[in-house]
């Protein structure tokens, strides 16, 4: 794990037509743009899920420390959030975000919505998505895209495809199951690289599954994520391009290092 220094986000160049991440662990990533927009995608920053894990018998003690403090979000340029889960929308990255003066603009599906409300979020910060809704900032275009819960708790999880116009896109699916929709719900925007959950075990994409994904949408790269964080939720990523090679697209994957940029440039 490399630690991030959000003053080395902004000074980090992006080429033209190309975006950069930094994965955050579980399922949240920074994202960064030519023209130094800075997206935060379901950043969980601290242990708060610990609680919520020993409460219903999960060990979710982090496994991996976080790269970047909550509040050293203050600064991106969006804050988006997939669904209300404590790991995708966390009540105390948030707090530390706006405690160092962060407000948004955020960009979340409608249950999320409500409970950044409950948060003490003021509403005129928050953007409503829902699937085929587009929020842009700045060269950055993020479109919203279908997504399967894991129960009733929420049943408004959403996936997102941010890019660049007429450069790099990518898909990243929040947490849900499998279904042909997702492909069909995506492939508009043509995402160049798919970034995909494969926790099965907790009904979301299996390793098998996302390569399908994958395979179905064409990406030319596919990225592993929501693996690395609590150990009862955990598998190992090569699982992942084990199915990729039965898919016939093995060299489509790649496996990203915590606090690590990854420049992902348009095909030539």
């Amino acid at each position: 794990m490399q630690p991030i220094s959000l003053d080395d986000v902004r000074r980090f160049r992006v080429p033209p037509r190309s975006v950069t991440l930094w994965w955050l662990g579980q399922a949240g990533y920074l994202l960064k743009s030519p023209e130094g927009k800075i997206v935060a995608v379901d950043p969980y920053l601290t242990n708060s899920c610990k609680a919520i894990g020993d409460g219903a018998g999960f060990d979710m003690d982090r496994l991996v420390p976080a790269p970047l403090a909550p509040r050293d979000l203050a600064g991106v340029d969006l804050y988006a959030m997939t669904h209300s889960h404590g790991d995708h929308l966390d009540p105390e990255t948030l707090a530390g975000y706006r405690d160092a003066g962060g407000q948004g603009p955020y960009v979340a599906p409608p249950e999320t919505v409500d409970r950044l409300v409950q948060l003490g979020v003021p509403r005129d910060e928050i953007h409503m998505m829902w699937p085929n809704k587009v929020h842009r900032v700045g060269d950055v275009r993020i479109r919203t895209t279908f997504a399967i819960p894991l129960g009733a708790d929420d049943l408004t999880h959403v996936g997102y495809v941010v890019g660049v116009e007429g450069g790099v896109s990518v898909y990243f699916t929040g947490d849900t199951g499998y279904h042909e929709v997702l492909a069909h719900a995506a492939a508009p925007d043509h995402p160049d690289v798919l970034v995909a959950v494969i926790n099965g075990a907790f009904r979301n994409l299996s390793p098998a599954e996302a390569a399908r994904l994958g395979r179905d949408l064409n990406a030319r790269f596919v990225v592993p994520c929501h693996y690395d964080l609590f150990r009862d939720n955990s598998l190992p990523p090569q699982l992942l391009r084990t199915n990729m090679k039965l898919e016939g697209i093995g060299e489509r994957y790649r496996e990203l290092e915590h606090g690590v940029p990854f420049t992902f440039e348009p095909a030539p």
